[in-house]
């Protein structure tokens, strides 16, 4: 039977539900995942002095083929995107700047040097978005960054956000879509701290003096994100999920949810409704946790199919902002970002294709036997008919068959550098 064939049967079997398959289609195509660009090199970079990967970060496996020029890596990022279904965005972090040879500090980047980005973005129809670099650095050696007790070292990582914040905005007028600049620091202490309160006031004070430089948001959208814990900040984190969520409702700010910032029995999906009750706008970095902020590749498990569920169910898929966040050296980089993001956009094709009003309905009405044979019961419907069509409708490979194309880019491209 013609994949065609098995999605016109699939149609009928979610038409008695009232889900209209062709639909949900077009819909999922107008969704973009930000794809992350530090897959393809282990988040090495292209800053000339290169620096020992810190805060907390670090990236197993040495398999070949590694992108160690922009060009290479555009080129593989262009392979992946070949492979994805519909038009999605990239990420970069300031590490990723091209400064020709020249040592250019971060608190002293500009626009000039993501100009290469921005041509290629125009190119291949893609969005662009940003996060200042605040690890891998000597600034930022024993931990602490906007949290700081050393004024000149602060000073130096606000002015760093603050540039970020006009490279994000110069994306965005750039490319006509709003850049998300996102602010990350791995700010901590190993062992249990003897005041928790000061550092957390020095970084709200640095967070005051980043944001008061105006920035159009038309162009530019602000988030901020927390962590848990991490490699030498397992007793405290200064950007806990507590601060920044405050900090974002008081200053109206994006609140970024990374799903493997949190401890390993709590998820995220579960947060999603809480904050579009009090947010407009919700952004995400989705990963996945293997006992610890370990980063590995996305896979089609429960928690990625309750956060699509949440963000579906609620009427939300124009107010969650959804990027991807992981990295895995292990295994071929250009399939790691092919797998996770076809992943995340099987996740939203899945939790459309639910009766959903009907089953809220369900729960109102407090008929909980029938609300959970149906969830049940659809998770078995045809669903891999309708990702197969969608793929052949989008003109990437249906099925396993994208996997080919990677092995001949590997024998071709990856194994020659």
């Amino acid at each position: 039977m013609s994949i065609k064939e098995n999605y016109e049967l699939a149609k009928q079997a979610y038409a008695k539900w009232g889900v209209d398959v062709d639909g949900v289609l077009e819909k999922l195509k107008n969704i973009p995942i930000s794809i992350h660009c530090w897959q393809g090199d282990d988040i090495g970079g292209f800053e000339v002095n290169q620096n020992k990967l810190s805060g907390g970060i670090d990236v197993t496996g040495n398999y070949p083929g590694k992108a160690s020029t922009p060009e290479e890596l555009r080129s593989d990022l262009e392979k992946a995107l070949s492979l994805i279904p519909g038009k999605h965005r990239v990420n970069l972090h300031a590490i990723y700047a091209e400064t020709n040879g020249e040592v250019v500090e971060r608190d002293q980047l500009e626009p000039k040097n993501f100009e290469n980005w921005v041509k290629w973005a125009k190119e291949h129809g893609l969005g662009l978005d940003y996060n200042p670099t605040l690890f891998s650095h000597p600034k930022a050696a024993d931990g602490l960054t906007l949290s700081h007790p050393n004024e000149e070292i602060r000073e130096f990582w606000i002015n760093h956000c603050i540039g970020s914040r006009k490279i994000g905005e110069y994306f965005g007028k750039e490319l006509g879509t709003p850049a998300l600049t996102n602010i990350w620091i791995p700010d901590g202490y190993k062992d249990i701290p003897s005041d928790r309160l000061t550092p957390r006031k020095r970084l709200k004070e640095s967070l005051d003096k980043i944001f008061a430089v105006e920035i159009d948001d038309k162009y530019n959208l602000d988030a901020v994100e927390s962590k848990l814990f991490g490699i030498g900040s397992e007793a405290y984190v200064v950007g806990s999920h507590e601060f920044y969520l405050n900090y974002a409702m008081k200053n109206n700010k994006l609140c970024l949810l990374d799903t493997g910032h949190y401890h390993p029995t709590e998820t995220v999906s579960n947060k999603i409704s809480s904050m579009l009750l009090f947010s407009d706008k919700v952004a995400l970095h989705v990963s996945r946790p293997v006992r610890w902020d370990s980063d590995h590749v996305v896979i089609l498990d429960d928690e990625l199919r309750e956060i699509a569920h949440e963000i579906v169910r609620n009427d939300a898929l124009d107010r969650v902002i959804i990027g991807l966040d992981f990295f895995d050296a292990s295994i071929n980089r250009v399939a790691a970002w092919t797998i996770g993001t076809r992943n995340i956009i099987k996740a939203l094709l899945y939790a459309m294709l639910v009766p959903n009003e009907h089953l809220k309905q369900l729960q109102e009405e407090g008929n909980f036997t029938e609300r959970l044979a149906l969830m049940e019961e659809f998770k078995t419907y045809p669903f891999g008919a309708a990702w197969d069509y969608y793929c052949e409708k989008m003109g990437v490979p249906v099925r396993e068959s994208w996997l080919e194309e990677v092995k001949a880019y590997e024998q071709e491209v990856l194994s020659k550098r």
